[in-house]
């Protein structure tokens, strides 16, 4: 196969998978002599640039994935409202915050942090495989950890868990906006006491 032609199946292995495509994942389609992705993915994107598609390929959860660009974001939304799709419930978004923010965490100070039981929103989550179960804790009764998965990462449009934005930067942004997040007060509280402890 020429270079042509590999580019031209690498951008059908993108549009036809519903996840992030990797490098290890074309290694074992192709018989022999699999294409650099790294490569191929540069020059689709900047064929796609300078067409001025309205997608692009972004880095997602250690692989590749197409998306639309978010400017288009209102439309989509649009769509999918229309469509019916699920959206995760604020107790949802709170504690998968939390989460994302202090793992690994067990239940209890999920809990501690939010103010309120969330066995339920656990159990969610972890249907939804944002989140998946990590350990358990050396304390009493050793309870379980939970950690965000790939899903989390797939679904939140980032290449790693270190991308999500500092407490500090949010911290800024709601005092700019004159907001209040309460939840993201006590994260951030915690998190300062617990660097101040270190």
């Amino acid at each position: 196969m020429d270079k042509r032609e590999d580019i031209l199946i690498i951008e059908a292995l993108l549009f036809a998978t519903p996840h992030p495509l990797s490098q290890k994942q074309v290694n074992q389609i192709f018989d022999t002599d699999p294409p650099n992705l790294n490569t191929i993915i540069s020059e689709l994107n900047k064929k796609y640039q300078s067409e001025n598609h309205a997608f692009e390929i972004q880095t997602i959860a250690g692989g590749y994935q197409i998306n639309s660009k978010p400017e288009y974001e209102l439309w989509i939304r649009r769509l999918l409202n229309k469509t019916g799709k699920l959206y995760l419930s604020p107790a949802a978004l709170e504690s998968l915050a939390v989460i994302a923010y202090k793992q690994p965490v067990n239940r209890f100070e999920i809990e501690s942090i939010r103010g309120v039981d969330c066995s339920g929103v656990l159990k969610t989550l972890l249907s939804k495989k944002l989140v998946c179960i990590k350990g358990r804790d050396d304390g009493p009764g050793r309870p379980l950890l939970y950690g965000t998965t790939d899903d989390f990462l797939e679904a939140f449009g980032l290449g790693k868990i270190s991308e999500i934005p500092k407490l500090k930067e949010i911290d800024d942004l709601t005092k700019d906006q004159g907001l209040s997040n309460e939840l993201q007060v006590d994260i951030f509280h915690e998190e300062s006491i617990s660097e101040n402890d270190s």
